[in-house]
């Protein structure tokens, strides 16, 4: 966890503000925060969640400064739990619920602030499935450089209606304004949040996906023999280039139309031979015939190479199944189609 700077004069008065309602104890402060509006308590909560451990040296120099007669409070952890346990003891559980998924979610002040810091494929793939013009609000309000990658990540023709939706906006009204702003709160943000408790072996795990094979493999043995409980839990929930053969023949094709072909020619490159047939079996005989001798052109190919090729099509494969647009079973017996 990270450590505030122990320079006293480098705080911040919310900075100030937080580290008091932490060391004040859950009876004090839960009276404070009675009396706050829902902003203060989220800028306050955001900053309490991410203060890390507070020297018991500054907590006291913090103390003199306001009170001129406290001190030996101790040191204090500031975390998401401490925060919600605070927020539970003055507020209704579902406020304390919105406020604690606004401030796992992305940083920032307002809405627009935390949208400027979502990743722009996540928020593209959330966007698609919006009215244009509500798209073509939400791009007006971000920053020009996040909303065009945005919108380079939509598919065209909606971006064009987007684009068209754009250049011929008025002024927004204010109750139209808040209303795309309560649904991004509602139906992304909150969901955004959740999803960001996330689990340390799944996390993990998609870390070690992006490994390359050697050192994915060095670090699978050397964890085996500390924990291989972990170990497998984390091999599990792994999910590798050769884990597409558990698409469908439909969720193939569907890959096979996003994904760029050179990096597919790559990928096939170290593939075994049922992932290669499994590829080939879903092309027509003209593709499949042009790729064969694309592949055999590129000769001798690094393994770096077919690693990074591999990887970016199972993160495309990730992005379509969380978009809808393929499945992925998880290889039991009752993920098996019925024909």
């Amino acid at each position: 966890m990270s450590r505030i700077k122990e320079d006293y004069r480098s705080l911040t008065g919310p900075q100030k503000a937080a580290i008091m309602m932490l060391s004040l104890g859950e009876d004090h402060s839960a009276k404070l925060f009675a009396m706050m509006d829902d902003e203060e308590i989220r800028e306050l909560s955001q900053i309490m969640a991410n203060l890390g451990t507070i020297g018991s040296t500054l907590v006291e120099r913090l103390f003199v400064d306001f009170a001129d007669a406290i001190s030996n409070t101790g040191s204090l952890v500031g975390s998401y739990d401490t925060t919600e346990r605070l927020l539970m003891r003055s507020l209704p559980k579902d406020r304390v619920d919105l406020i604690m998924e606004e401030i796992r979610g992305p940083a920032g002040r307002t809405m627009w602030d935390k949208l400027g810091n979502v990743n722009e494929q996540v928020l593209a793939n959330y966007l698609k499935n919006e009215y244009p013009q509500t798209v073509a609000v939400v791009l007006s309000k971000i920053k020009p450089d996040h909303a065009s990658r945005v919108l380079s990540l939509l598919p065209e023709n909606f971006a064009m209606e987007v684009i068209m939706r754009m250049l011929h906006m008025e002024a927004v009204q204010k109750e139209v304004l808040d209303g795309v702003e309560k649904t991004l709160r509602t139906e992304f943000m909150s969901n955004l949040a959740r999803t960001a408790k996330r689990d340390a072996h799944e996390m993990m795990a998609e870390i070690f996906n992006n490994l390359d094979r050697n050192t994915e493999s060095r670090f699978i043995t050397a964890l085996e023999e500390r924990s291989r409980e972990s170990a497998e839990k984390i091999k599990q929930l792994m999910f590798t280039f050769e884990d597409l053969k558990r698409l469908d023949a439909q969720g193939v094709q569907t890959l096979l139309r996003h994904v760029e072909k050179d990096k597919l020619g790559l990928a096939l490159k170290g593939a075994s031979d049922p992932v290669k047939e499994m590829f080939f079996g879903n092309m027509s005989e003209r593709a499949g015939k042009m790729l064969r001798e694309d592949m055999e052109a590129m000769g001798p190919v690094r393994l770096r190479e077919v690693d990074e090729a591999q990887n970016s099509i199972v993160t495309l494969a990730k992005e379509l199944s969380n978009s809808g647009q393929i499945v992925i079973s998880e290889g039991k017996e009752d993920d098996e189609l019925v024909y």
